[in-house]
């Protein structure tokens, strides 16, 4: 192996590891982070709803169903569709979405990484790694984002009659 190589190596694991730094003890103690497993996503985000300064999404456990709405831009929209986890710790709302212009299918994922109890996120396929929940829960971590009441249901039907209506009367019905 080349010293090149080596400094190459060296320079790709210490990028993997830069985010997650900050937590130096935890990282000594455990080389690598370790994805989350299905079941302990499925505990963190089922019946919850996630809320986003745009609006939210409400991931049911009955049928792992999935309803959001956005006011993202002055532009507001809905979704209908499903969330799925996997043991390679992502989670991924697949679901279509729908506005005044029309509707489009959509996945988007996150992954989460473990080291020690701290868990990590970030948007895949290639978002920044964040601290999604510290191993003592802060209060600006993004996993108190998460709440039981459904905050989400009833906007995203109002959302929805609105803009069914709206094409409706485009379509001169």
């Amino acid at each position: 192996m080349s010293i090149g190589s080596r400094l190459y190596g060296a320079a790709l694991a210490l990028s993997l590891c830069l985010p997650m730094a900050a937590h130096g003890a935890e990282v000594a103690k455990q080389k690598a982070p370790t994805p989350v497993s299905a079941y302990e996503l499925y505990r963190i985000y089922g019946d919850k709803t996630w809320t986003w300064n745009t609006g939210g999404g409400r991931f049911f456990d009955d049928g792992r169903r999935f309803i959001a709405w956005s006011n993202d831009k002055g532009k507001p929209s809905f979704a209908e569709g499903r969330w799925v986890v996997d043991d390679l710790g992502q989670l991924c709302m697949r679901a279509t979405w729908t506005n005044a212009e029309g509707a489009a299918r959509a996945s988007t994922c996150f992954g989460h990484r473990k080291i020690g109890n701290t868990i990590y996120q970030r948007r895949q396929p290639d978002g920044k790694w964040y601290v999604f929940r510290h191993a003592s829960v802060l209060p600006d971590d993004e996993f108190r984002k998460l709440v039981p009441v459904d905050t989400v249901s009833a906007k995203a039907r109002e959302l929805k009659q609105v803009l069914l209506s709206q094409e409706v009367a485009r379509k001169g019905g």
